[in-house]
């Protein structure tokens, strides 16, 4: 679902409204697999099902922390975060992060959020803080709230003109 009348000339107006709820998505064990892969984090709490049975006081494999912390941008952008009249959306960084209830392999899990503030940089740049609340099908409490900071570049001048001559404005 994309935020209507979103915009860098309205997102002011946005500040402190929620934006926007992402769809579920899944984290099963082979998301959870390729992500061991990548970082090197081959714990056996999320790669060895039959000991994470015995011994893990979750009853089996749990996602990696920084694997539910990085699907907050990408389900952030699935709501519309980066206005249409914005040529980028850089990670600018975290404010703050707290890890609250482990992801099961299998769990479904959707991002809630909700802009927290602007800060005009100059240039075409904005700075937006947003809320992310990573939601846990089923838990009471979410995987993580974590508070993010993007930096969103205006398209300028030469840009838009380009784009409204392919036709894409």
């Amino acid at each position: 679902m994309k935020i209507t009348k979103y915009s860098l000339a309205t997102i002011d107006d946005f500040v402190g409204r929620e934006l926007g709820v992402s769809d579920w998505v899944v984290i099963d064990q082979s998301r959870i697999d390729a992500f061991a892969r990548c970082t090197g984090d081959t714990q056996w709490i999320h790669l060895d099902a039959q000991r994470a049975e015995r011994e893990s006081p979750f009853g089996g494999t749990i996602a990696h922390g920084y694997l539910t912390l990085s699907l907050l941008a990408p389900l952030a952008m699935e709501i519309g975060l980066i206005p249409e009249d914005v040529s980028a959306g850089l990670n600018y960084g975290l404010d703050k992060v707290r890890f609250m209830t482990p992801v099961r392999a299998g769990a479904r899990v959707r991002n809630r959020v909700t802009l927290m503030s602007v800060e005009k940089k100059g240039g075409g740049r904005v700075i937006v803080k947003v809320m992310n609340e990573l939601q846990v099908d089923g838990a009471d409490r979410p995987a993580l709230i974590a508070e993010t900071l993007a930096m969103l570049v205006a398209r300028d001048a030469r840009d838009a003109r380009a784009a409204s001559e392919a036709g894409a404005v």
